[in-house]
């Protein structure tokens, strides 16, 4: 879906000064444009794809000026046709600006919060929604406040494994088809579409609401994925490991993730051992790693063995 101005003031609390005709105009960059050099006439690099931002380094630059400079200067980044310009709370907007806001169709906004603040969270917003996404089939979970991903093919149980691991008190954010987007370099939210959110598939049942059934707690929008589960049915003579000291990654636009295998038999509880791999990474990432403790615990006895054969 294109994100348009219309969106950006929704999203953002934003208060729109100039004609609704402009809420309709696409924003296309997750970047803001803060007019410096601009406003002193030159703009040989700005981008017009840019929302620009005036806070009170701008405005208070603009009140050195003449108004006729002010308003040639201003009028030449409005022939560029940016997408809006948004002021900050403590920027006073001139009622030239909003003229030239409806002669060049450019949304003029303001917002209720300063500068600062208000660039760091446009641009995470902006970020959000622009930023390249990508779906991949599974089920995504918080277990123990690790985002967890359960992939396999269709049937494997994934669903099933899911709704078992909620009712144990962990969270659902997606079934049957996760959208992922690279929030910064490496990282990697999560998230469902909205008409599936809330919402699991189970063969046999059907489609159950997690939150009319676990309540509200029982779902969250999106999480950081920290491990990929992949289901996979039991091949006879395949190798799978056994220690855990293997760490094998899937990449996901430019950031790997920590994927486990687990082959699945009738009998096995699926639901435990994906609650249990994900506890084990989330130790993984505190610094204990039971595989490596074990390994030395071996070669410290096999050492000690070894120096007791030698002073016999």
């Amino acid at each position: 879906m294109k994100l348009k101005i219309k969106h950006v003031i929704k999203d953002m609390d934003l208060e729109l000064l100039s004609d609704e005709k402009s809420l309709e105009r696409e924003v296309k960059s997750e970047m803001l444009s803060r007019p410096g050099v601009e406003l002193a006439g030159f703009l040989d690099f700005f981008d017009s794809d840019r929302i620009v931002l005036i806070g009170s380094k701008e405005f208070h630059f603009m009140k050195l000026l003449e108004a006729n400079s002010i308003k040639q200067r201003m009028e030449a980044i409005f022939k560029k046709e940016p997408p809006g310009v948004i002021f900050s709370i403590n920027v006073e907007v001139d009622p030239m600006m909003i003229e030239l806001g409806n002669q060049y169709n450019v949304a003029i906004m303001k917002s209720k919060i300063r500068t600062t603040p208000l660039s760091g969270e446009l641009y995470a917003y902006l970020h959000s929604k622009l930023a390249p996404r990508k779906s991949i089939h599974g089920v995504l979970l918080d277990i123990h406040g690790m985002g967890t991903m359960i992939t396999g093919k269709s049937g494997i149980g994934k669903s099933e494994t899911a709704l078992e691991l909620i009712k144990r008190g962990h969270l659902l954010v997606s079934d049957d088809r996760v959208d992922i987007f690279e929030a910064a370099p490496g990282v990697l939210v999560g998230s469902a579409p909205k008409i599936l959110e809330k919402y699991i598939e189970v063969r046999g049942i059907g489609i159950v609401d997690v939150v009319s059934m676990f309540g509200a707690g029982a779902f969250r929008e999106n999480k950081k994925i920290r491990l990929v589960v992949e289901l996979e049915r039991w091949e006879e003579g395949k190798h799978y490991d056994r220690l855990g000291i293997e760490t094998e990654t899937i990449r996901i636009f430019n950031t790997d993730i920590a994927k486990i295998t687990i082959p699945v038999l009738p009998g096995r509880n699926v639901a435990t051992l994906v609650e249990s791999a994900a506890m084990n990474q989330k130790l993984k990432f505190l610094g204990y790693d039971a595989a490596l403790e074990l390994t030395k615990a071996v070669a410290e006895k096999a050492k000690g063995m070894r120096r007791d054969e030698d002073d016999d």
